[in-house]
């Protein structure tokens, strides 16, 4: 029995949308990571690109455990000397809410072009309005 492999134009991608209120940001973004690669399809692999569309919308609204919303903090840096840059959480949250779930995200996903492509897949909203209704997407209830 021969392997199947799915060609590019055959791949049927569907659209999403999953409510962030209330969801730990770590399981949530484990499970959206899981659909943009495909994981949930059976003609998943690892070196396609056999993803669906996923909008998060109220991404103001997750939520961390422990002590991480005072610890946690986001560091990037400018490519200039001294150039380290570092956002607590909290702001973030407050500032850019969209951030914080697609940093989450793209930490779960393979850093190279394949990932680069999946992450296109992903909008993320801090409030409860998309502006994609045109895709029709389903509801996803993220089950853990």
């Amino acid at each position: 029995m021969k392997t199947y492999m799915p060609k590019p134009g055959s791949i049927e991608r569907k659209w999403f949308v999953v409510d962030a209120k209330g969801k730990t940001l770590g399981r949530l973004a484990s499970q959206v990571a899981g659909i943009l690669k495909g994981k949930h399809k059976p003609i998943y692999s690892p070196h396609m690109d056999t993803g669906d569309f996923v909008i998060v919308v109220n991404a103001s609204e997750v939520e961390l455990t422990g002590k991480k919303k005072q610890q946690k903090v986001y560091r990037r840096h400018t490519g200039h000397p001294g150039g380290l840059k570092e956002v607590p959480f909290e702001r973030m949250i407050r500032e850019k809410p969209e951030r914080v779930v697609y940093e989450a995200v793209w930490g779960m996903l393979p850093h190279n072009r394949l990932g680069r492509k999946m992450i296109t897949k992903l909008k993320v909203y801090g409030g409860p309005e998309h502006k994609h209704a045109a895709q029709k997407p389903e509801k996803l209830e993220l089950g853990y």
